[in-house]
């Protein structure tokens, strides 16, 4: 594995969607958003139903990025000490020693969010804001890098819960994991096993490297147009009268930080309206809500394509 100072993000991105794929059969609408999360250290939210391959996406991605990974299965009985920990009574010593919990970890799969109730999902929302979490009446930092993808099945009702508003907003990007298409979904019958294609991956990189990488995202630079049309898209969902919540400010700096990651991952130095359209409907379909319900995916891209960059 190459040094921090001669590690290449276009490079590393490709090791990474190269290893996933060998795994799961994904589409580059999922791949991009997730490893621009990644870099931008960010979380991820991922719709689909069961058996499309979420729960070993996240197992790949953390074997070819060499960080650690827990799974958590969210459901109606699960308490805030199954996924913070809880002291633990030591005979030989005499004294309560704090076990941590499976949010202790690097890559965090939170399976199923929307089937736990709400008291338990706000000690998932409290380490994705800011790395740490209370526990024992302290404040315990967490694991280095620390990325979360949760998934939500949307289709099952029965025994779910919704999620605030305010909690699609620890989410950097949201993804639909869809069925494959006919091919792949044939290429994949008739391949080996993807326990096999998993237990070949290797690191693309190491720690030190992944961290570099995060923080060169911050280096990036997005000059005043791309930063107008970023304010103007996010703008025109205030205003549109099918919109009851637009996009905030917040929900425009997620965007942007995104296009710097992709921008980086592009082998660039700095943002281009190209960026922020492929991001748009994954950064912020999932932050705006329309009257009536439903999904804002067709509402962002056609706001996203129809909003001119004055250079």
């Amino acid at each position: 594995m190459s040094s921090v100072r001669t590690v290449d993000a276009q490079r590393a991105a490709a090791s990474i969607r190269d290893s996933l794929r060998r795994v799961v059969v994904l589409e580059d609408s999922v791949l991009e958003p997730l490893l621009v999360a990644l870099f931008a250290q960010g979380h991820v939210l991922i719709e689909g139903i069961p058996g499309t391959g979420k729960t070993l996406l996240a197992r790949t991605l953390a074997r070819a990025t060499g960080l650690e990974f827990k799974r958590i299965q969210f459901t109606n009985d699960l308490m805030p000490a199954d996924i913070l920990g809880t002291s633990m009574w030591r005979p030989s010593d005499g004294v309560f020693e704090f076990v941590p919990g499976p949010i202790f970890s690097q890559i965090v799969l939170a399976d199923e969010i929307n089937r736990t109730s709400p008291r338990t999902l706000s000690c998932l929302l409290e380490a994705m804001e800011s790395g740490t979490v209370s526990a024992e009446g302290r404040s315990c930092p967490l694991p280095e890098p620390f990325f979360v993808m949760a998934t939500r099945n949307p289709i099952e009702f029965h025994g779910t819960f919704p999620i605030p508003e305010a909690a699609l907003d620890r989410f950097l990007v949201r993804v639909e994991v869809n069925y494959p298409t006919a091919e792949a979904e044939l290429g994949l019958y008739l391949g080996r096993d993807p326990q096999t294609h998993f237990d070949e991956v290797t690191p693309a990189l190491d720690q030190e490297a992944l961290q570099f990488l995060m923080g060169q995202v911050d280096e990036v630079t997005v000059q005043a147009p791309v930063a107008k049309y970023a304010y103007q898209v996010v703008s025109a969902t205030r205003d549109h009268e099918n919109v009851v919540l637009g996009a905030s400010p917040r929900a425009a700096l997620a965007w942007l930080r995104a296009a710097r990651a992709r921008a980086l991952i592009e082998g660039r130095t700095y943002v281009l309206p190209d960026d922020l359209k492929s991001l748009a409907v994954s950064v912020l379909a999932h932050r705006i809500f329309l009257a009536g319900g439903g999904d804002a995916a067709n509402l962002i891209r056609e706001i996203a394509d129809e909003t001119p960059v004055e250079l």
